[in-house]
């Protein structure tokens, strides 16, 4: 990890975003995610909680406004740039764990090892711990087709992991969870937020805000 507890890693600096002319979904909105600290995105349904994940992620380009990720400024950077800075800082979950069903477990959980130096082969070691952690007792060739949703997003939740990201983001990473699951994967975005990351949770769940260090209503 880069940085000791409390530095700050992402800033949201007077973002507006319109999915076209007239559809503002974000004004002028700021805010800062800091090292060590788990933070709840909530608000009601259409209020763009996920769009503002998307923007914070660098998925998506703010209309004006911008992302500035460690330090460094994001708004004119090209694609590719932008691209390297997910690889390298970012961890994401998504709500529907987003796993390619035509590749096994273990492709699923080290994709990201496209987009970084070094061999792919040299993550399995690390992919193979995350999933004895979670408790994913399945064989790594197993197609994610073969797998319950519970054990979908927690192999999800292991890519997101497998870097160690600095920031990781997740979108209602345990809405379709039972209570047990919910509680892994809550418990690992927190102990992920230890160890000096930033971790930005969008959420409709009071249980799992709760869980976070701070809650910010949209």
């Amino acid at each position: 990890m880069t940085g000791e507890e409390g530095e700050l890693l992402l800033e949201a600096d007077q973002i507006t975003f319109e999915y076209t002319p007239g559809t503002r979904v974000l004004d002028t909105w700021s805010a800062q995610f800091f090292a060590g600290t788990t933070t709840a995105l909530t608000g009601r349904s259409g209020r763009g909680k996920s769009t503002l994940l998307y923007l914070l992620g660098l998925m998506l380009n703010p209309t004006s406004g911008n992302v500035i990720v460690d330090g460094e400024t994001t708004a004119h950077l090209r694609d590719a740039d932008r691209a390297r800075l997910r690889a390298n800082k970012f961890g994401f979950v998504f709500q529907d764990a987003a796993l390619d069903s035509t590749r096994t477990v273990m492709d699923n959980i080290t994709e990201t090892a496209l987009y970084r130096p070094g061999k792919r082969s040299a993550l399995y070691p690390r992919a193979e711990e995350l999933l004895d952690k979670f408790g994913v007792k399945l064989p790594a060739h197993r197609k994610p087709g073969q797998v319950s949703g519970g054990q979908a997003q927690r192999i999800a939740l292991c890519r997101a992991l497998l870097t160690e990201p600095m920031i990781l983001l997740a979108d209602e990473p345990t809405g379709n969870l039972d209570p047990d699951s919910t509680k892994v994967v809550v418990a690992a975005l927190r102990e992920h937020a230890h160890t000096g990351a930033a971790v930005i949770v969008v959420t409709h769940s009071s249980d799992v805000a709760a869980a976070c260090d701070r809650e910010i209503v949209l």
